[in-house]
């Protein structure tokens, strides 16, 4: 894996980054890879898989549109 060096960043950007990262339980360091990894449009693998997961759990299934749900919904 690569390193990455951040000069300059402002004071408050990584007291914020800090507050975050302790709000979701991650360090510093993780807190920031996550954001790069999303802004760079990273991790969709992870996403893929779990899309496929749930495509096969709900596989041969018919669902019902929302839309008449709603509105079945709305007549009562």
């Amino acid at each position: 894996m690569a390193d990455i060096l951040i000069r300059g960043l402002d004071k408050m950007v990584l007291e914020r980054l800090k507050a975050r990262a302790r709000r979701n339980g991650r360090s510093l360091q993780s807190e920031a890879r996550r954001l790069l990894e999303q802004s760079a449009g990273g991790g969709g693998e992870a996403l893929e898989a779990v899309l496929e997961k749930w495509s096969q759990r709900f596989a041969g299934r018919r669902m019902a549109r929302s839309s008449t749900l709603i509105r079945e919904d709305r007549r009562r």
